[in-house]
């Protein structure tokens, strides 16, 4: 059923009940749903029954029965019954209005969900059906467009031909009532319904959750009838994680499938493990300028420090090597791959081995090799100390100098005076 608003037509009511209807949600095989308010503004899902199936006395006292198991489901994952009229010319009953798009027109406008979201969504959906068998209730026509992703979480909506426990059926052998694609085997055949029913619509649902598509392909009712029947479920696309949990819900025998509680329990599982691993690979937050200079100072003046942030060792001044994490050496602010051999750069070929490369002295004019001056080259880390007229490599360490120099002085300057006090006067 499409959830879109629309204007209503000519032949629309205006007022059901004691609610006042403002647009169309949508047209089904039962009738149409309005969007409806009642006096205080609350907000309301209203259907009313199509007038050929309101003269069916049959059908008004099956429907009658589900309206009444409706009412006893519990549980936050299904639209809440509001108010019903089972005796008026057409019956009518809304429930709760869910904002939210639904899973199908999701899936249609932004393509498949990750992994971690379809386990949620199947969790949450698994454990609202715990309460809907409790209530006795068989919702028989789950599927991608009866489920609405609300702020709160996904609710369950449309238990139009919904099967509540001793309830006559509408439908005779080999007639099916739900959705090609996504009704289970048994109802094709016209067998008994239970609730491993909506354990396969489920199933079918997940499958198109995660590949866009039905598990059983395209084609006409009765192609995708005998699919579901006779071939097995395709689930190219449906990610490592959930495969074996969707193949195992949409098995032909109904005995053969997991129970709600077991799906509830295990996709609960893997949503907390899928969400996990992309919290692992989450990319790092980007680097200013700002930020990539004052790294490249901080690590030519303290290179085992900034080894072991990252995990690695330290670049050794005789050798030039890399760090052991396989880092590049900072140049300037710049980042560039340590040398293949090892080695330090001079002028572009490196120092014979055996023999420590010789420091590069620090003077105001710019290296051979025209690199910056102050900076440290392949790896190797520069000397702190400097000369007059030229800036510290470090500020931080030109300020704990001053202070150990302005400590020692008053130091000496007061053991000077406590000598001079002992001794008294000459």
């Amino acid at each position: 059923m499409n959830m879109a608003m629309m204007r209503l037509r000519r032949e629309d009511p205006r007022v059901v009940g004691s609610f006042r209807l403002h647009r169309r949600l949508g047209a089904g095989g039962m009738g149409v749903v309005y969007l409806g308010s009642d006096k205080k503004g609350q907000r309301v899902a209203l259907k009313v029954i199509r007038p050929d199936l309101a003269e069916d006395q049959e059908f008004r006292s099956r429907f009658a029965r589900e309206v009444s198991a409706a009412r006893r489901i519990r549980g936050g994952c299904t639209a809440r019954l509001v108010a019903a009229d089972l005796e008026a010319d057409r019956p009518w009953f809304a429930t709760q209005y869910v904002p939210g798009p639904s899973l199908h027109d999701k899936v249609a406008d932004e393509g498949p969900l990750a992994a971690a979201e379809v386990a949620a969504v199947g969790a949450a959906l698994s454990e609202g059906l715990v309460a809907v068998h409790e209530a006795g209730v068989v919702h028989r026509d789950l599927k991608p467009s009866n489920i609405l992703l609300s702020p709160k979480g996904p609710r369950i909506i449309d238990f139009g031909i919904a099967w509540a426990t001793g309830a006559s059926t509408l439908t005779h052998v080999g007639t099916a009532v739900g959705s090609p694609g996504f009704l289970a085997p048994e109802q094709v055949r016209g067998a008994a319904v239970t609730p491993a029913t909506d354990v396969f619509s489920l199933g079918a649902t997940l499958a198109y959750a995660s590949m866009g598509d039905s598990p059983f392909g395209h084609g006409s009712s009765e192609v995708m009838l005998y699919r579901v029947v006779h071939e097995e479920a395709q689930l190219q696309g449906v990610p490592d994680a959930l495969a074996p949990l969707v193949r195992a819900c949409l098995a032909k025998d109904p005995e053969e499938r997991p129970s709600t509680l077991q799906l509830s329990l295990r996709l609960k599982e893997i949503a907390a493990r899928e969400a996990q691993g992309l919290a692992d690979v989450r990319p790092p937050a980007p680097r200013t300028p700002e930020s990539e200079r004052a790294s490249a100072r901080l690590a030519d003046t303290y290179p085992e420090r900034d080894a072991r942030r990252q995990g690695g060792r330290a670049t050794s001044p005789r050798d030039g090597s890399a760090s052991r994490g396989g880092g590049p050496s900072s140049r300037g602010g710049r980042s560039v791959p340590p040398s293949r051999g090892g080695g330090s750069e001079r002028n572009g070929a490196p120092p014979r081995q055996g023999t420590p490369a010789r420091p590069r002295p620090r003077t105001g004019t710019a290296s051979r090799n025209g690199t910056r001056p102050g900076t440290g080259t392949g790896g190797r880390r520069p000397s702190p100390r400097t000369g007059p007229g030229l800036r510290p490599a470090n500020p931080r360490l030109l300020r704990q100098r001053l202070f150990v120099f302005v400590v020692v002085t008053l130091v000496v300057a007061l053991g000077i005076a406590l000598v001079q006090g002992c001794q008294g006067p000459s």
